[in-house]
Protein backbone atom coordinates (compact mmCIF):
# COMPACT_ATOMS: atom_id res chain seq x y z
CA UNK A 1 0.00 0.00 0.00
CA UNK A 2 2.85 2.40 0.80
CA UNK A 3 4.38 1.96 -2.26
CA UNK A 4 1.62 2.24 -4.63
CA UNK A 5 0.77 6.01 -2.49
CA UNK A 6 4.47 6.58 -3.41
CA UNK A 7 4.25 5.01 -7.09
CA UNK A 8 0.72 7.62 -6.87
CA UNK A 9 2.33 10.83 -5.68
CA UNK A 10 5.59 10.73 -7.91
CA UNK A 11 3.02 10.50 -10.95
CA UNK A 12 1.37 13.14 -9.98
CA UNK A 13 4.63 15.30 -9.33
CA UNK A 14 5.60 14.55 -12.81
CA UNK A 15 2.20 15.34 -14.20
CA UNK A 16 2.29 18.40 -12.20
CA UNK A 17 5.67 19.74 -13.64
CA UNK A 18 4.67 18.52 -16.92
CA UNK A 19 1.57 21.02 -16.94
CA UNK A 20 3.51 23.78 -15.17
CA UNK A 21 5.72 23.29 -18.03
CA UNK A 22 3.61 22.78 -20.74
CA UNK A 23 1.48 26.07 -19.83
CA UNK A 24 4.82 28.10 -19.75
CA UNK A 25 5.81 26.87 -23.28
CA UNK A 26 2.25 27.18 -24.19
CA UNK A 27 2.39 30.91 -23.09
CA UNK A 28 5.69 31.72 -24.88
CA UNK A 29 4.55 30.77 -27.85
CA UNK A 30 1.87 32.21 -28.35
CA UNK A 31 3.97 35.65 -27.41
CA UNK A 32 6.64 34.72 -29.59
CA UNK A 33 4.01 34.71 -32.19
CA UNK A 34 2.66 38.07 -31.29
CA UNK A 35 6.54 39.21 -31.32
CA UNK A 36 7.07 37.72 -34.95
CA UNK A 37 4.01 39.67 -36.25
CA UNK A 38 5.33 42.80 -34.67
CA UNK A 39 8.71 42.50 -36.65
CA UNK A 40 6.86 41.57 -39.88
CA UNK A 41 4.86 45.27 -39.51
CA UNK A 42 1.41 44.08 -37.79
CA UNK A 43 -0.23 45.62 -35.12
CA UNK A 44 -0.30 42.78 -32.61
CA UNK A 45 -0.78 44.01 -28.77
CA UNK A 46 -2.34 41.80 -26.38
CA UNK A 47 -3.38 43.00 -22.92
CA UNK A 48 -2.76 39.99 -20.83
CA UNK A 49 -1.94 36.47 -21.83
CA UNK A 50 -2.07 33.31 -19.53
CA UNK A 51 -2.77 29.51 -19.30
CA UNK A 52 -4.78 28.09 -16.71
CA UNK A 53 -6.82 24.65 -16.47
CA UNK A 54 -4.64 22.71 -14.58
CA UNK A 55 -4.33 19.50 -14.38
CA UNK A 56 -5.76 18.22 -17.35
CA UNK A 57 -6.18 21.49 -19.26
CA UNK A 58 -3.94 24.34 -21.40
CA UNK A 59 -6.57 26.95 -21.11
CA UNK A 60 -5.44 29.94 -22.51
CA UNK A 61 -6.84 33.60 -22.53
CA UNK A 62 -6.40 36.42 -24.06
CA UNK A 63 -6.97 39.71 -22.90
CA UNK A 64 -7.61 42.64 -24.87
CA UNK A 65 -6.03 41.00 -27.87
CA UNK A 66 -5.55 43.15 -31.55
CA UNK A 67 -4.42 42.27 -34.55
CA UNK A 68 -3.60 43.74 -37.92
CA UNK A 69 -2.29 43.03 -41.14
CA UNK A 70 -0.73 46.11 -42.97
CA UNK A 71 -0.54 43.82 -46.12
CA UNK A 72 -4.73 43.16 -46.51
CA UNK A 73 -5.81 45.87 -44.86
CA UNK A 74 -7.33 43.45 -42.38
CA UNK A 75 -7.84 43.96 -38.54
CA UNK A 76 -9.53 42.22 -35.14
CA UNK A 77 -10.33 43.36 -32.03
CA UNK A 78 -11.51 40.96 -29.66
CA UNK A 79 -11.50 42.22 -25.37
CA UNK A 80 -11.58 38.28 -25.30
CA UNK A 81 -10.30 35.58 -27.08
CA UNK A 82 -9.56 31.85 -25.31
CA UNK A 83 -7.98 28.88 -26.99
CA UNK A 84 -9.33 25.58 -24.97
CA UNK A 85 -7.30 22.39 -25.00
CA UNK A 86 -6.54 19.17 -23.10
CA UNK A 87 -2.79 19.19 -21.87
CA UNK A 88 -2.43 15.34 -23.47
CA UNK A 89 -4.63 16.73 -26.59
CA UNK A 90 -3.17 20.27 -27.50
CA UNK A 91 -3.35 19.84 -31.65
CA UNK A 92 -7.03 19.47 -30.83
CA UNK A 93 -8.64 22.99 -29.29
CA UNK A 94 -11.59 24.95 -28.75
CA UNK A 95 -11.79 28.52 -29.60
CA UNK A 96 -14.35 30.54 -27.88
CA UNK A 97 -15.14 34.44 -28.66
CA UNK A 98 -17.32 36.01 -26.04
CA UNK A 99 -18.21 39.46 -26.42
CA UNK A 100 -18.18 41.73 -28.92
CA UNK A 101 -15.63 41.39 -31.62
CA UNK A 102 -14.62 44.42 -34.35
CA UNK A 103 -13.23 43.13 -37.80
CA UNK A 104 -12.17 45.82 -40.30
CA UNK A 105 -11.08 46.23 -43.36
CA UNK A 106 -10.16 48.75 -45.93
CA UNK A 107 -14.30 49.41 -46.60
CA UNK A 108 -15.75 49.11 -43.48
CA UNK A 109 -15.66 48.45 -39.95
CA UNK A 110 -17.84 45.31 -38.62
CA UNK A 111 -19.18 44.90 -34.99
CA UNK A 112 -19.54 41.02 -34.27
CA UNK A 113 -21.46 40.03 -30.79
CA UNK A 114 -22.89 36.65 -30.13
CA UNK A 115 -24.22 34.80 -27.12
CA UNK A 116 -22.39 31.56 -27.74
CA UNK A 117 -19.84 32.14 -30.77
CA UNK A 118 -17.44 28.92 -30.24
CA UNK A 119 -15.32 26.37 -32.79
CA UNK A 120 -13.73 23.08 -32.12
CA UNK A 121 -10.59 23.53 -34.32
CA UNK A 122 -8.04 19.83 -35.23
CA UNK A 123 -4.88 20.40 -36.84
CA UNK A 124 -2.06 18.18 -37.89
CA UNK A 125 0.56 17.69 -34.66
CA UNK A 126 3.23 19.51 -37.16
CA UNK A 127 5.14 22.97 -37.02
CA UNK A 128 2.75 23.87 -40.09
CA UNK A 129 -0.46 23.55 -38.29
CA UNK A 130 -2.58 22.47 -40.88
CA UNK A 131 -6.21 22.73 -40.47
CA UNK A 132 -7.76 19.18 -40.76
CA UNK A 133 -11.39 19.93 -39.07
CA UNK A 134 -13.71 22.38 -37.73
CA UNK A 135 -16.84 23.07 -36.64
CA UNK A 136 -18.01 26.30 -35.51
CA UNK A 137 -21.39 26.95 -33.96
CA UNK A 138 -22.83 30.29 -33.98
CA UNK A 139 -25.84 31.60 -32.01
CA UNK A 140 -27.66 34.96 -31.24
CA UNK A 141 -24.76 36.45 -33.73
CA UNK A 142 -25.37 40.38 -34.65
CA UNK A 143 -23.25 42.32 -37.39
CA UNK A 144 -23.48 46.09 -37.88
CA UNK A 145 -20.83 47.75 -39.86
CA UNK A 146 -19.94 51.45 -40.08
CA UNK A 147 -21.33 51.18 -44.36
CA UNK A 148 -24.74 51.08 -42.69
CA UNK A 149 -25.95 47.66 -42.63
CA UNK A 150 -27.18 45.45 -39.94
CA UNK A 151 -27.37 41.68 -40.27
CA UNK A 152 -28.33 38.78 -37.63
CA UNK A 153 -28.47 34.82 -37.52
CA UNK A 154 -30.57 33.09 -34.74
CA UNK A 155 -27.99 29.77 -35.00
CA UNK A 156 -26.04 28.33 -37.43
CA UNK A 157 -22.93 25.78 -38.13
CA UNK A 158 -20.40 25.33 -40.09
CA UNK A 159 -18.14 22.29 -40.38
CA UNK A 160 -14.97 21.93 -42.40
CA UNK A 161 -13.02 18.86 -43.08
CA UNK A 162 -9.83 18.53 -45.01
CA UNK A 163 -9.96 15.79 -48.00
CA UNK A 164 -7.22 13.53 -48.85
CA UNK A 165 -8.68 13.31 -52.72
CA UNK A 166 -7.57 16.05 -53.97
CA UNK A 167 -4.79 18.95 -52.59
CA UNK A 168 -5.42 21.62 -50.58
CA UNK A 169 -9.71 20.42 -50.82
CA UNK A 170 -12.25 21.06 -48.03
CA UNK A 171 -15.58 19.78 -47.85
CA UNK A 172 -17.95 22.65 -46.29
CA UNK A 173 -20.91 22.13 -44.67
CA UNK A 174 -22.99 25.20 -43.67
CA UNK A 175 -26.55 25.62 -42.35
CA UNK A 176 -28.14 28.74 -40.46
CA UNK A 177 -32.05 29.27 -39.81
CA UNK A 178 -33.16 32.39 -39.32
CA UNK A 179 -30.95 35.07 -41.35
CA UNK A 180 -31.73 38.42 -41.79
CA UNK A 181 -29.22 39.81 -44.69
CA UNK A 182 -27.39 42.79 -44.92
CA UNK A 183 -29.79 45.80 -44.40
CA UNK A 184 -28.19 47.61 -47.14
CA UNK A 185 -28.98 44.06 -49.48
CA UNK A 186 -32.60 44.37 -48.71
CA UNK A 187 -33.49 47.80 -48.57
CA UNK A 188 -32.66 47.91 -52.22
CA UNK A 189 -35.91 46.27 -53.23
CA UNK A 190 -37.82 46.50 -49.66
CA UNK A 191 -40.01 49.35 -51.13
CA UNK A 192 -41.51 46.54 -53.44
CA UNK A 193 -42.35 44.49 -49.93
CA UNK A 194 -41.55 41.42 -52.21
CA UNK A 195 -39.97 39.66 -49.67
CA UNK A 196 -39.95 38.78 -45.59
CA UNK A 197 -36.68 39.97 -44.17
CA UNK A 198 -35.32 36.82 -42.47
CA UNK A 199 -34.31 33.66 -44.56
CA UNK A 200 -35.75 30.82 -42.81
CA UNK A 201 -33.31 28.51 -43.54
CA UNK A 202 -29.79 28.38 -45.89
CA UNK A 203 -28.21 25.13 -46.30
CA UNK A 204 -24.64 24.81 -47.90
CA UNK A 205 -22.92 21.57 -48.87
CA UNK A 206 -19.50 21.57 -51.27
CA UNK A 207 -15.90 20.63 -51.38
CA UNK A 208 -13.64 23.43 -52.47
CA UNK A 209 -10.10 23.50 -53.37
CA UNK A 210 -7.86 26.28 -52.70
CA UNK A 211 -4.17 27.37 -53.78
CA UNK A 212 -2.52 26.66 -51.06
CA UNK A 213 -2.85 24.75 -46.87
CA UNK A 214 -5.17 26.60 -44.43
CA UNK A 215 -1.64 26.27 -41.98
CA UNK A 216 0.58 28.85 -40.18
CA UNK A 217 1.41 30.77 -43.41
CA UNK A 218 -2.30 31.26 -43.98
CA UNK A 219 -2.55 33.85 -41.46
CA UNK A 220 1.03 35.00 -41.01
CA UNK A 221 1.67 35.61 -44.99
CA UNK A 222 -1.41 34.51 -47.41
CA UNK A 223 -4.95 34.03 -47.23
CA UNK A 224 -5.50 30.88 -49.71
CA UNK A 225 -7.59 31.52 -52.36
CA UNK A 226 -10.12 29.54 -53.97
CA UNK A 227 -9.60 27.74 -57.06
CA UNK A 228 -12.40 25.09 -57.78
CA UNK A 229 -15.89 24.85 -56.31
CA UNK A 230 -17.79 21.96 -56.53
CA UNK A 231 -21.50 22.79 -55.02
CA UNK A 232 -23.90 19.97 -53.95
CA UNK A 233 -26.03 22.06 -52.96
CA UNK A 234 -27.25 25.67 -52.04
CA UNK A 235 -30.54 25.37 -50.71
CA UNK A 236 -32.45 28.54 -49.20
CA UNK A 237 -36.04 29.33 -48.24
CA UNK A 238 -36.95 32.92 -48.34
CA UNK A 239 -40.79 33.62 -47.88
CA UNK A 240 -42.65 32.02 -50.72
CA UNK A 241 -39.36 31.69 -52.87
CA UNK A 242 -37.13 28.40 -52.54
CA UNK A 243 -34.06 28.16 -54.44
CA UNK A 244 -31.50 25.34 -55.19
CA UNK A 245 -28.47 25.35 -56.64
CA UNK A 246 -25.91 23.03 -57.64
CA UNK A 247 -22.70 22.81 -60.02
CA UNK A 248 -18.87 23.50 -60.58
CA UNK A 249 -17.20 26.05 -61.29
CA UNK A 250 -13.25 27.20 -61.75
CA UNK A 251 -11.84 30.07 -60.24
CA UNK A 252 -8.98 32.25 -61.81
CA UNK A 253 -6.25 33.98 -60.19
CA UNK A 254 -8.39 37.30 -60.70
CA UNK A 255 -11.34 35.41 -59.11
CA UNK A 256 -13.37 35.38 -61.79
CA UNK A 257 -15.58 32.30 -61.84
CA UNK A 258 -16.35 29.89 -64.92
CA UNK A 259 -18.48 26.84 -64.96
CA UNK A 260 -22.40 25.65 -65.19
CA UNK A 261 -24.65 25.62 -62.21
CA UNK A 262 -28.00 24.22 -62.26
CA UNK A 263 -30.80 26.61 -60.83
CA UNK A 264 -33.94 25.47 -59.43
CA UNK A 265 -36.82 28.00 -58.40
CA UNK A 266 -40.33 27.57 -56.78
CA UNK A 267 -42.05 30.65 -57.17
CA UNK A 268 -39.35 32.16 -59.59
CA UNK A 269 -41.05 35.41 -61.03
CA UNK A 270 -40.14 36.61 -57.51
CA UNK A 271 -36.73 36.10 -58.54
CA UNK A 272 -36.67 38.44 -61.40
CA UNK A 273 -38.69 41.41 -59.28
CA UNK A 274 -35.56 40.78 -56.66
CA UNK A 275 -33.17 41.23 -59.77
CA UNK A 276 -35.40 44.10 -61.11
CA UNK A 277 -35.89 45.99 -58.03
CA UNK A 278 -32.14 45.57 -57.18
CA UNK A 279 -30.92 46.58 -60.09
CA UNK A 280 -29.21 43.80 -61.06
CA UNK A 281 -31.73 43.07 -64.45
CA UNK A 282 -31.97 46.13 -66.44
CA UNK A 283 -35.49 47.01 -67.00
CA UNK A 284 -35.75 46.59 -70.70
CA UNK A 285 -34.97 42.99 -70.05
CA UNK A 286 -37.60 42.04 -67.32
CA UNK A 287 -40.35 41.40 -70.36
CA UNK A 288 -37.57 39.32 -72.16
CA UNK A 289 -36.23 37.23 -69.19
CA UNK A 290 -39.75 36.48 -68.05
CA UNK A 291 -41.20 35.33 -71.08
CA UNK A 292 -37.87 32.99 -71.67
CA UNK A 293 -37.77 31.70 -68.40
CA UNK A 294 -42.10 31.30 -68.48
CA UNK A 295 -41.20 28.76 -71.97
CA UNK A 296 -38.63 27.09 -69.85
CA UNK A 297 -41.04 26.50 -66.51
CA UNK A 298 -43.60 25.38 -69.07
CA UNK A 299 -41.49 22.39 -70.42
CA UNK A 300 -41.41 21.05 -66.50
CA UNK A 301 -45.52 20.96 -66.71
CA UNK A 302 -45.42 23.33 -63.53
CA UNK A 303 -45.05 26.98 -64.22
CA UNK A 304 -43.92 27.89 -61.01
CA UNK A 305 -40.79 25.96 -60.83
CA UNK A 306 -38.01 26.92 -62.95
CA UNK A 307 -34.77 24.41 -63.74
CA UNK A 308 -32.41 25.82 -65.76
CA UNK A 309 -28.46 26.23 -66.41
CA UNK A 310 -26.69 29.20 -64.95
CA UNK A 311 -23.54 29.66 -66.91
CA UNK A 312 -20.52 31.72 -66.02
CA UNK A 313 -18.00 33.24 -68.64
CA UNK A 314 -15.94 36.15 -69.33
CA UNK A 315 -17.00 37.77 -65.63
CA UNK A 316 -20.53 37.81 -66.70
CA UNK A 317 -24.06 35.65 -65.43
CA UNK A 318 -26.23 33.68 -68.58
CA UNK A 319 -29.47 32.47 -67.43
CA UNK A 320 -29.90 29.77 -70.00
CA UNK A 321 -29.13 32.45 -72.99
CA UNK A 322 -29.70 35.46 -71.98
CA UNK A 323 -27.26 37.74 -69.87
CA UNK A 324 -28.03 38.83 -66.41
CA UNK A 325 -24.90 40.32 -65.03
CA UNK A 326 -21.83 40.43 -63.59
CA UNK A 327 -20.62 37.15 -62.06
CA UNK A 328 -19.55 38.04 -58.59
CA UNK A 329 -15.62 38.24 -57.81
CA UNK A 330 -14.11 35.32 -55.23
CA UNK A 331 -11.51 36.84 -53.22
CA UNK A 332 -10.22 35.85 -49.69
CA UNK A 333 -8.88 39.06 -48.51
Amino acid sequence: MRKLIVITLVLAGLWGGYWFIGSKATERAFGAWIADRQSDGWVAEVEDLSTRGFPNRFDTIFTGLELADPDTGLSWIAPEFQILALSYKPHHVIAAWPGKQIVSTPEQRIEISGSNVKGSIMVAPTPALTLERSSIVLEGVEMSSSAGWTSALERGQLATRQLEDGENRHEIHFEAANLTPASSFVHSFDADDLLPPVFEGVTLKANVDFTAPWDRAAIEDARPQVSRIDLAELKAKWGELELWLAGTVDVDDRGAPSGNVTVKARNWRQMIELARASGALAPELVSTVTGALQFIAGLSGDDETLDVPLRLSGGTMFLGPIPIGAAPVIRIR
